[in-house]
């Protein structure tokens, strides 16, 4: 793993600096560093890699900036992340100080930047269809030669999980406020497409374990520029 702590650590060190903004976004952040595998994954296998630019869409309260911040081996990153929702963009900057890179914005609109990692988690799917094509296109544009947009997606060709994971979404998002609401889904295979078409060579993963949940881990990749 990239750093010198075992996860269990470094997640309970990530999930405590978020105390100072109210149980529960500290409650969040610790069920989410601890049960999602995403985190460990992205740690585990160097998918980040040191001193890297990483660009964090939809990157809520700023669990990814927590976890990076407290693994050694990551401090030297240069984080940004853009969030739609105000209020965890307030958790993070008491979390973490107005300095750590969690900004308010839409990422339908916002500026992208340059980046050599584009972590886009559990978000897209918010989005119709043409708005997702969009961003994919702005994440190209945004992405160094050899960059990686580490994207997860429900699989909408899962079946039962897959159902599950859209109850579940939908019941979060009503006891957030958000209303009813819809959600625009693709198959990995249709991801895979549109991926391509951007020219990115793409592996899937599944990621999910543990949770009953249909997600996967996209990892498309730019060539590297000669």
């Amino acid at each position: 793993m990239n750093g010198v702590a075992p996860y269990g650590r470094l997640s309970d060190e990530a999930s405590a600096v978020f105390r100072p903004a109210g149980r529960f976004a500290w409650k969040f952040a610790r069920g989410k560093l601890r049960g999602d595998p995403v985190f460990r994954h992205l740690l585990d296998t160097g998918l980040i890699p040191g001193g890297a630019r990483i660009l964090d869409l939809g990157c809520g309260q700023g669990l990814l900036a927590a976890l990076l911040c407290a693994t050694p081996a990551m401090r030297n990153v240069a984080y940004r992340g853009i969030e739609l929702m105000a209020a965890d963009v307030a958790r993070a900057h008491q979390a973490l100080g107005v300095e750590c890179g969690v900004q308010l914005g839409d990422i339908r609109h916002a500026e992208f930047g340059a980046a050599d990692a584009v972590v886009i988690l559990d978000v897209l799917h918010y989005m119709t269809y043409a708005e997702q094509d969009a961003i994919l296109r702005r994440v190209r544009q945004a992405l160094a030669g050899g960059g990686v947009l580490l994207l997860r997606v429900g699989d909408a060709a899962a079946g039962l999980p897959f159902r599950f994971s859209n109850w579940t979404d939908w019941t979060v998002a009503l006891a957030r406020g958000h209303g009813a609401t819809r959600f625009y889904c693709r198959s990995v295979a249709q991801w895979r497409s549109a991926l391509e078409a951007l020219d990115f060579s793409v592996q899937a993963e599944p990621m999910s374990r543990g949770t009953p949940f249909a997600n996967v881990l996209l990892q498309a990749r730019l060539a590297k520029q000669s």
